[in-house]
């Protein structure tokens, strides 16, 4: 039941009849995990928290950076050396007191990833990297959760969502991350945040369209983005969809799967990191 006090804190979202108190109960139940606390995650936590999302599970390894506060809101100057699992979950007390978090102040890594996802309903990539992404791809495959991606560039950005144990009417798989991007780019094609730059506000236009379509899945509104790839681009400005499909060769869940378990990432996880 929702306490006094939560009735007024959501009196805004109770009074849309495609969310009401029905829906407003499934927020409080739902268990979301972000990964990542940076650009994206900053904004999808605290919409998240704000909107009472019960639980927020939050996993990264990283300490907060002078240089990350131009972009990750989530954090602020006294937050500087903490962990920003601890920084973000600190913001999300003094925002919403209701919301419980659970943090994974560690890397996802294969030995730990499944554990981890699947203790949570939906899963949200706020990632920075190749290896985390195809790794929380195949974690949610494994375990059978929604992922909600996004990812952004300097002066854009791109969400979708996979559910890719999932098959469609017609009996075909869902796509996956793989389907999508069926392999990383080579090394030093895409260059990291540091050295490409980012419009701090491009991450949190992306972020909060993450966090939408999180509060979506849980509530089941509207029309997903299963196999629609949503991309922004700040500079023009505008909002293009373009539609994507299974992958029949994709090593995943194709025709013919090459991954029976996470064991292949430790090697790809390892060359990653040295």
């Amino acid at each position: 039941m929702l306490t006094k006090d939560e009735i007024e804190r959501y009196r805004r979202q109770l009074v849309l009849k495609e969310i009401g108190g029905e829906g407003q109960q499934k927020l409080k139940a739902a268990r979301v995990l972000v990964v990542g606390a940076g650009g994206i995650g900053s904004p999808l936590i605290a919409y998240l928290a704000a909107a009472g999302v019960g639980t927020i599970g939050i996993i990264d390894d990283d300490r907060v950076s002078l240089d990350n506060l131009q972009r990750q809101i989530v954090h602020d100057t006294a937050s500087i050396g903490r962990f920003k699992t601890r920084s973000a979950a600190k913001t999300i007390e003094r925002l919403n007191p209701h919301v419980e978090t659970r943090l994974f102040t560690t890397r996802l890594v294969p030995e730990n990833a499944l554990e981890i996802v699947a203790q949570f309903d939906i899963v949200a990539d706020g990632s920075d990297n190749f290896a985390t992404r195809y790794l929380l791809n195949d974690a949610c495959y494994f375990a059978e959760r929604p992922l909600v991606f996004a990812a952004v560039g300097p002066f854009d950005g791109h969400l979708t969502t996979f559910h890719a144990f999932e098959r469609d009417e017609r009996g075909t798989p869902r796509p996956s991350y793989r389907c999508l991007f069926p392999e990383p780019p080579p090394p030093g094609t895409a260059a990291p945040c540091a050295e490409a730059g980012i419009l701090g506000a491009v991450a949190g236009v992306i972020g909060t369209l993450a966090a939408v379509e999180v509060v979506k899945e849980i509530l089941s509104l509207g029309e997903s983005l299963v196999g629609r790839l949503l991309l922004y681009d700040a500079l023009a400005p505008r909002f293009t969809t373009v539609t994507y499909a299974y992958d029949p060769d994709n090593r995943l869940h194709g025709r013919e799967p090459g991954f029976p378990d996470l064991s292949h990432h430790r090697k790809v996880m390892a060359d990653a990191s040295g």
